[in-house]
């Protein structure tokens, strides 16, 4: 629906259209004799700078126009009221302007209107990531506004050849969405790939990072993610210099990264500010915090009900000592403790702080000590458990993954021992190396191998080596895909 030349005309539109909301305000006023009417979205818009910046310069215009559309024209060629100002002609475009904190000018004769951005909305100021802490990294994070974001990743990277685009996605809640990406390293057909996805999201609203991730993953049947999160922009612009997209979305902190390769996230930034030899076993250290978090549980099950000659004597006797009294199985034991875990994981994190640790402390004392006192679960499957329950905190991005597959795996190697639990192993494997995101495996550079690209993996080389052989996500394509 297009402006019309009547001012009272286009009010009761708004008004209709908006269904009276409490939240817009309007300002008649007259300039230079022609009636005009401010509109502007109450919270979102600064109060002062309306008055200082475009109430003041009408009130003292003294100048002759035989229309609405004339003071408008010049008013945009010959008054700056804000850096982003510019004209509507159509109502969807003049609302969704109006609800994203601009002041909207109408006059009387002009089917058009001006618009100005005097956004003054609360925000949350720039403060260090929650979820990614670093020692030697910057305690800059992203926050809920997508412009501060943007300033953000240009204050680190000045280059020219560094480009923001604009969308806007959500049939109702017309949530901004920008491209990042690095003009000479991005694959054209990535980010021609990436754009049409985000400019057909079937979504009514987009409130977290969460909503769009799915569809561009593409399956929701993946055990590890193809599309990563940071809140941190040193990280978000290392991405880019490989040749990554990211995504910054309008009122959430966690930015998405694309394509995510499944080493990466056993990598910190904090992996190159140490030397190469103590980063390089810390990185071990995550692999096998892996594998103890996937794989304990099930190794202890297949070697205490079905393969005892794999413990020493004293163990294997100290283990039957234990279990004796108990009135559950195994797996029984070990299933429920994991779950009670997990129960007091998600109470302690949805109540607030000053009762979460409360709970994780009770939690503990029953798990721990008066469910072992009772004989209701053995001393070693509560060991077992709880390793493998504070390994999965080391790599958090597979969290989630982990927690899944660990009774699977609990499951198998109740049911057939260690020969079901290296099979239901070989189908994670080739399920991983089976993963892609428009055409890039996400266990690359393993699988396919790319041997010049393996020194950032299995150890962390010095900056002189990385600095020679710099990593580029085309290359996974163009030889592992032809």
């Amino acid at each position: 629906m297009h402006l019309t030349e009547s001012l009272d005309q286009n009010l009761n539109i708004i008004r209709h259209l908006t269904g009276g909301s409490a939240d817009i305000i309007t300002s008649r006023l007259t300039v230079c004799g022609i009636p005009c009417a401010l509109l502007s979205c109450e919270g979102m818009c600064s109060s002062s700078s309306i008055s200082e910046q475009i109430a003041e310069p009408l009130h003292t215009l003294s100048h002759e126009f035989p229309n609405g559309a004339a003071l408008i024209r010049f008013l945009q060629t010959y008054r700056l009221f804000a850096a982003d100002s510019t004209t509507a002609a159509h109502m969807t475009d003049l609302l969704n302007r109006l609800h994203s904190g601009f002041v909207i000018l109408l006059a009387e004769g002009a089917a058009f209107c001006l618009v100005c951005g005097m956004q003054g909305y609360a925000t949350r100021s720039i403060s260090e990531p929650s979820g990614e802490l670093n020692i030697y990294g910057a305690k800059e994070g992203f926050t809920e506004t997508i412009r501060t974001n943007m300033s953000l990743i240009r204050k680190r990277m000045k280059s020219p050849l560094l480009n923001f685009e604009m969308l806007t996605a959500g049939s109702l809640s017309h949530t901004n969405l920008c491209l990042v990406y690095l003009r000479d390293r991005v694959p054209e057909d990535l980010l021609q790939s990436i754009r049409q996805k985000l400019q057909n999201l079937p979504l009514e609203s987009i409130f977290s990072s969460g909503y769009v991730r799915p569809f561009l993953e593409g399956s929701d049947m993946q055990l590890v993610h193809s599309v990563g999160t940071t809140e941190r922009p040193d990280t978000f612009c290392a991405k880019l210099l490989e040749g990554r997209v990211g995504i910054l979305i309008d009122g959430t902190p966690f930015a998405l990264l694309l394509p995510q390769l499944f080493c990466e996230t056993f990598q910190t930034l904090d992996d190159y500010n140490y030397p190469p030899a103590y980063a390089t076993l810390l990185r071990w250290i995550k692999y096998a915090a892996a594998l103890i978090a996937l794989l304990l549980p099930a190794g202890y099950l297949s070697a205490a009900l079905h393969h005892p000659e794999l413990l020493h004597e004293t163990l294997l006797r100290l283990l039957t000592d234990s279990e004796q009294n108990v009135p559950f199985s195994l797996a029984t034991e070990m299933l429920g403790v994991l779950f009670l875990f997990e129960i007091v994981r998600e109470a302690g994190l949805r109540l607030p702080k000053a009762v979460g640790g409360a709970v994780g402390m009770i939690g503990g004392l029953l798990i721990g000590d008066a469910a072992v006192q009772s004989g209701l679960i053995s001393t070693p499957v509560l060991t077992v458990s709880a390793l493998a329950a504070t390994a999965g905190f080391v790599i958090p991005e597979h969290h989630a993954a982990l927690t899944v597959l660990r009774p699977a795996f609990i499951l198998a190697a109740a049911a057939a021992g260690l020969p079901a639990v290296a099979l239901l192993g070989v189908a994670v494997l080739f399920h991983i190396c089976g993963t892609e995101i428009f055409g890039y495996p996400i266990s690359a550079p393993i699988a396919p191998i790319l041997p010049n690209r393996l020194s950032d993996i299995f150890a962390r080389v010095g900056f002189r080596r990385l600095s020679q052989s710099n990593f580029h996500v085309s290359e996974i394509r163009r030889r592992g895909y032809p």
